[in-house]
């Protein structure tokens, strides 16, 4: 069975799995991870979504207003044994309707070229390539992207 729970930042479901991801991003990321963990705090973050299966937590995302009608998609993971199932793109549709329906217009996000996988599926899903936006401008491993929603 498949839930998809609307929550926020102190869910220690959602807790847990920002902890993998950032496990993940920390390899990843490399002499690069302390830069981008200052901008990933999820304290106050009021839009979570937790992705279950059968009971079990296996994917996340967020998201948080970066300006009046722009909101950024923050702490997407799905856990490494439930990937290619479709659940970062149930996630992020979740959390597209969720931010439609707050009011926002568009969505922004930042990922890095170490992480083709989430290009791709940002790609897939009609998220274009923008200039990266502060602050990640002057990183070259940073890919910025938006949508409208």
């Amino acid at each position: 069975m498949i839930t998809l729970k609307r929550t926020n930042s102190d869910d220690i479901d959602f807790i847990n799995l920002v902890v993998l991801l950032d496990q993940d991003l920390a390899i990843r990321d490399g002499k690069d991870h302390a830069f981008y963990n200052q901008f990933n705090k999820t304290d106050k973050i009021k839009h979570t979504i937790v992705y279950y299966e059968n009971g079990i937590p296996v994917g996340c995302g967020a998201f948080r207003e970066k300006e009046p009608e722009i909101t950024e998609i923050k702490r997407m993971y799905v856990h490494p044994d439930h990937r290619k199932k479709g659940i970062a793109s149930a996630v992020l549709a979740a959390l597209e309707i969720w931010a439609k329906e707050v009011g926002y217009t568009y969505t922004i996000l930042e990922t890095g070229k170490n992480q083709p996988e989430a290009i791709n599926l940002y790609q897939k899903l009609n998220y274009s390539i923008i200039p990266n936006y502060p602050p990640y401008e002057k990183m070259d491993n940073s890919v910025c992207m938006k949508k409208t929603l």
